[in-house]
């Protein structure tokens, strides 16, 4: 975010037209990114690349319901194969599919199954294994994550090489929806998936797992992509301290780190066979208040609370200006439908003043739970945020909590903690899956009732320039009555082994190539 934005393009929806290869469902430019490092070359095979990532806990598991780390999430990548693929410059690419097709009103998705695509334990992908691997995900006993994503969904069904869904409403942003890395195709048995097996259609096949710990990996001998999956093995090691991990890329016992400690990139742009990577996108930073807990369940103090943040004191000192200051709702610029209009929230301590006036209070003492395992300089963060929130009376006192267990022990269980997102290609994505009422990961909790009216309805209106409004409209609520402070939008900063290439684009839509880096890159 410290490069500039490129606006995605607003195009028109065909719904008849056959959507393999690339669509029309978005931006042709959801990202930039910024290589400092040897010029692209040809991709050969061989070697082993070993990932030192900034996540991962001893409760990570197989089951793809509950993935919810970087480390998870490469890892499911590595060894999962997906209806759909979200290119490095955000389109969307066939994958399990081949090509897809919609009815004239986007309410039926009819997916064509690629032939020949293997799991690793044997048999080819069919549609009835596509079918049950979507249906985990549903249902009245699924708790997954994805499963708001799925809700609209009243009907799959497998035909031949097909798989048809059938919709409650139109939406024309469906494809995308399969596109989450919590729903990759898996063998199914009798109509159900087995989600504790490390089996997978992906490019590499599991060796050895040992949750928080490391991953490894080999080539799949019979993956369907020639063009990819370049390394002979894949390692990937958990390693949630920001010191360790730059020590070991300098030292070479890693050859990619991700979250690379803004404090010292220096360090690695004057480390001789470093290169960084960093990369435009959606990924925001925030502070999230319970809002069924007082003092968050009044909007007045919540209200004080955002105006009490300098959002560009936190670009500058902890992003290093690696990004740029956000306006408490999670559409960034690179997004189709971003309300670049809204006023900005800015640092205004007499309007925090009054806030807390309205909510009947003088004065406010808080405390803010952080960890550099919900983002690097989180804590910081929080001081510098303390520090300046006592112009308007409010206390915030900083908590460090421990990096193991933060995802399982803080986040959405403490009232007021720091948070990190990825950004999500759609904003129907965004919204329903942290915003919307009831979501798993609503991590405010969070109900506001125009809102999800407007969401519902957004999802499936056809219009473009109505669903633009729509989502204006949104961004205002989430802005003005929301339970999430979002003072920044950070770029993705990672350091490689300038032995380590990679396209030219680098994906910017997740971490890490798009949590695609163990299939894209290769060894020069």
């Amino acid at each position: 975010m410290g490069e500039a934005f490129t606006p995605q393009n607003r195009l028109a929806v065909s719904r008849r037209s056959v959507l393999g290869g690339t669509v029309a469902l978005g931006a042709t430019a959801l990202v930039s990114s910024l290589g400092i490092g040897p010029a692209v070359a040809q991709p050969k095979k061989g070697g082993t690349i070993r990932f030192g990532i900034a996540s991962g806990n001893t409760n990570d598991t197989y089951d793809p319901a509950v993935w919810d780390n970087t480390y998870s999430q490469v890892f499911a990548f590595a060894r999962n194969g997906y209806l759909v693929e979200i290119a490095s410059d955000g389109s969307l690419v066939g994958e399990v599919a081949e090509s897809w097709t919609s009815s004239p009103d986007a309410k039926v998705w009819t997916f064509k199954i690629r032939s020949g695509v293997e799991f690793h334990s044997g048999g080819t992908v069919t549609s009835d294994d596509v079918v049950a691997s979507i249906n985990y995900h549903r249902g009245a006993d699924s708790s997954s994550a994805a499963k708001p994503f799925l809700a609209p969904v009243t009907d799959i069904a497998s035909d031949g090489d097909t798989v048809v869904f059938t919709l409650d409403a139109g939406n024309a942003d469906f494809p995308y929806v399969v596109s989450d890395y919590h729903m990759p195709i898996l063998k199914s048995s009798d109509g159900k998936i087995d989600p504790t097996s490390g089996d997978g259609c992906g490019p590499y096949k599991v060796t050895n797992f040992k949750p928080g710990y490391i991953a490894e990996l080999t080539r799949n001998p019979n993956y369907w992509k020639s063009d990819r999956a370049h390394f002979d093995a894949v390692v990937l090691m958990a390693i949630v301290d920001p010191a360790a991990r730059q020590a070991a890329l300098m030292t070479g016992n890693v050859d990619v780190v991700d979250q690379v400690d803004l404090k010292t990139v220096h360090l690695f742009q004057r480390a001789p066979g470093v290169q960084i990577v960093s990369a435009t996108g959606g990924q925001h930073y925030t502070f999230a208040m319970d809002t069924r807990a007082a003092p968050f369940n009044d909007n007045n103090v919540r209200m004080a609370l955002k105006y009490a943040i300098d959002r560009q004191e936190l670009v500058d000192k902890i992003l290093f200006g690696y990004g740029s200051v956000g306006n408490d709702h999670p559409i960034s610029p690179v997004n189709r439908f971003y309300a670049a209009d809204l006023e900005q929230t800015s640092y205004d301590p007499d309007k925090a003043k009054y806030y807390l006036k309205q909510a009947g209070l003088s004065s406010l003492d808080l405390q803010l739970s952080a960890s550099d395992a919900a983002f690097g300089g989180a804590v910081d963060a929080a001081v510098l945020y303390s520090s300046k929130a006592e112009a308007a009376g409010i206390n915030i006192q900083p908590v460090r909590e421990p990096n193991d267990g933060y995802w399982s022990d803080v986040w959405m269980k403490k009232p007021f903690c720091a948070v990190y997102w990825t950004g999500r290609p759609t904003e129907d994505a965004t919204f329903t899956l942290a915003y919307a009422a009831g979501a798993p990961w609503n991590d405010t909790y969070w109900d506001n009732e125009r809102f999800n009216r407007l969401l519902s309805e957004a999802r499936s209106e056809l219009d473009e320039a109505k669903r633009a409004d729509m989502y204006r409209e949104m961004q205002n609520i989430v802005r003005t009555d929301g339970g999430t402070i979002i003072p920044m939008f950070a770029s993705y900063v990672m350091a490689l082994s300038d032995k380590v290439n990679h396209p030219e684009k680098v994906a910017a839509n997740w971490p890490l190539d798009g949590l695609r880096a163990t299939e894209r890159w290769w060894f020069s």
